[in-house]
């Protein structure tokens, strides 16, 4: 274990497999707490179980990214146990891939919405202020080149992931005043089975691939930092 974030508190959305389990483990092993947020309990306790056996801090925070309530509850809980939170990363996702858009049910797009996009918006709007507080802080929304191309058959996903560009984009200029910084990172397929891909295929982005980027965004020297990453697998899958 390395100890550069020892002392911070990092926040995980969707930390139960994948992106964010590797994420959340690279964090810990860098000495940060990591608060590791999902729906799946039983994974999550499995993912703190992995990060305690390497010697990380974990606690554990079951809850709904659509819910309003829940993540307000969320956040008064780390305001109450830390006081602070000074890495935020959005990264709980969903897909609609494999249909057209006139396809696409009203309940399905809003779902969508909700998790990849109103999701982040409520996790900033609930611990940005504790990141205000400390005059610092890293908010790292992971979204996809999906939000950077056209995705036939994938519409309603690439919108969210779009939109989520852009909300980085904009509160990144409106936390700049506060030494916040946030940061969008765009990978291209990740082996992690999400969408119609349930195979495991080692050509693809791997998931510690993504959380490499992280560590690298949350140790940036504090006169600048990296507004967007592109992640592209070095052999096309």
């Amino acid at each position: 274990m390395t100890q550069e974030l020892k002392g911070q508190l990092a926040v995980v959305t969707g930390a139960a497999r994948g992106i964010g389990a590797a994420i959340s483990k690279q964090l810990a092993s860098m000495g940060a707490t990591v608060v590791l947020a999902a729906r799946d309990k039983a994974k999550l306790e499995q993912v703190q179980s992995e990060i305690a056996a390497d010697g990380g801090q974990a606690e554990i925070a079951s809850f709904d990214l659509t819910s309003d309530s829940s993540i307000t509850a969320l956040a008064d809980t780390i305001k109450a146990h830390h006081s602070r939170c000074d890495i935020l990363i959005n990264n709980a996702g969903i897909g609609i891939l494999g249909k057209p858009l006139h396809e696409t049910t009203p309940d399905e797009w809003d779902n969508l919405m909700a998790t990849n996009l109103r999701g982040p918006y409520l996790m900033i709007r609930a611990l940005a202020p504790l990141m205000i507080a400390a005059n610092s802080g890293h908010i790292i929304n992971i979204s996809s080149l999906a939000g950077r191309n056209p995705l036939p058959n994938g519409a309603a996903y690439s919108a969210s992931k779009w939109a989520l560009n852009g909300l980085t984009y904009s509160v990144a200029e409106e936390l700049r005043p506060h030494n916040i910084r946030v940061s969008v990172v765009a990978p291209g397929s990740v082996n992690t089975g999400f969408g119609r891909d349930k195979t495991d295929n080692p050509r693809k982005i791997q998931p510690a691939d993504v959380a490499h980027v992280v560590a690298m965004l949350v140790t940036q020297a504090p006169q600048s930092f990296v507004s967007e990453v592109l992640l592209r697998p070095t052999q096309k899958p």
